[in-house]
C-alpha cells in the first residue's frame, strides 16, 4: 500500500513490548484521517524466536528503516515512545526527508554519542547485573505501572519478553547532529517511581525548537490512557 493516500504516523514502540502493544490506538489514529505503522523489532514480540546477543540500538534503527524503505512510507509523523526515542532519533537522523515531525512520547531523547544507559544511570548497574544474569544478554521486563488495569495487567505480562542488553548500551551515533524538524515532548505526569523523563521535559521546555505538551497518564498511555493520548496526539498533528 502507498502512503499517498493517507497520512503517515510510525511508532517506535518501548523495550519489551511490540507492535501488539499500540491495539487500542489503532481505531482512533484512523479515526483521524491516519494509517498507525508499528513494526516490532528483531528480537521482540512476535519476532521473539529471532532474540540474539548481537541485537542493539542499530537493529532497531534498522528494522524501522527497513519498514519505511520497503511500505515506500512518506510524510511520516515519527513518534517514539520510551526506548523508542532512542530509536527514532537514529531514524529521523538517516532519513529525515522523508519526515514531517517527530513526537517523544514519555520518550529518551538521546544527543549524539549517549546511550539509554547514559541518559538512566542509576538504572545502569540493576540492568547491567540483569543482563549478565539468566541467559546472560537479556534483561527482564520492568515492572507496569500501578495504575494498568487487571485485564490491561494479564495481556502485558503474556507478551512482554526480555530485552537484549545491547540496545540499552548502544550509544547513537548521529550523522547530521540534532534532528532539524519540528519536535513535540508529552510527558506523562502520572509519575510512579523514579522520574526518568522529568529531565526530557525539562530539555522540551526550555530549549529552541521543541513544542511541549502534558499527559494525565502513566507511563504507556496507549495502554492505560488511549483516549487522552489521541486528543493530545490530535493537538500536535492538527
Amino acid at each position: 500500500m502507498s502512503s499517498s493516500s493517507s497520512k503517515i504516523v510510525l511508532v517506535c514502540h518501548g523495550a519489551w513490548s511490540g507492535g501488539w502493544s499500540w491495539k487500542k490506538m489503532f481505531p482512533l489514529v484512523e479515526a483521524a484521517g491516519y494509517r498507525l505503522v508499528v513494526p516490532t523489532y528483531t528480537g521482540l514480540g512476535e519476532r521473539e524466536h529471532l532474540a540474539n546477543p548481537a541485537i542493539d540500538l542499530e537493529t532497531h534503527i534498522q528494522d524501522i528503516l527497513g519498514v519505511i524503505k520497503f511500505e515506500d512510507l512518506n510524510e511520516i509523523v515519527l513518534l517514539g515512545h520510551s526506548y523508542g526515542g532512542m530509536v527514532a532519533t537514529g531514524v529521523a537522523d538517516r532519513i529525515r526527508d522523508r519526515i514531517t515531525q517527530l513526537i517523544y512520547l514519555d520518550a529518551f531523547v538521546p544527543r549524539d554519542g549517549q546511550s539509554l544507559l547514559d541518559l538512566n544511570e542509576p538504572a545502569r548497574p540493576t540492568m547491567e547485573a540483569l543482563g549478565k544474569s539468566g541467559d546472560s544478554w537479556r534483561v527482564p521486563p520492568n515492572p507496569t505501572s500501578a495504575d494498568t488495569a487487571e485485564a490491561d495487567l494479564e495481556w502485558l505480562s503474556k507478551r512482554r519478553v526480555p530485552m537484549p542488553l545491547k540496545c540499552f548500551q548502544t550509544r547513537l551515533k548521529l550523522r547530521h547532529g540534532e534532528p532539524a524538524l519540528p519536535r513535540s515532548y508529552i510527558y506523562a505526569t502520572r509519575v510512579t517511581n523514579a522520574d526518568t523523563f522529568g529531565q526530557f521535559a525539562r530539555r522540551a521546555r526550555s530549549e529552541p525548537g521543541w513544542r511541549y505538551f502534558e499527559i494525565d497518564a502513566s507511563h504507556s498511555p496507549n495502554v492505560t490512557a488511549p483516549e487522552a493520548l489521541m486528543k493530545v496526539l490530535r493537538q500536535i498533528m492538527a
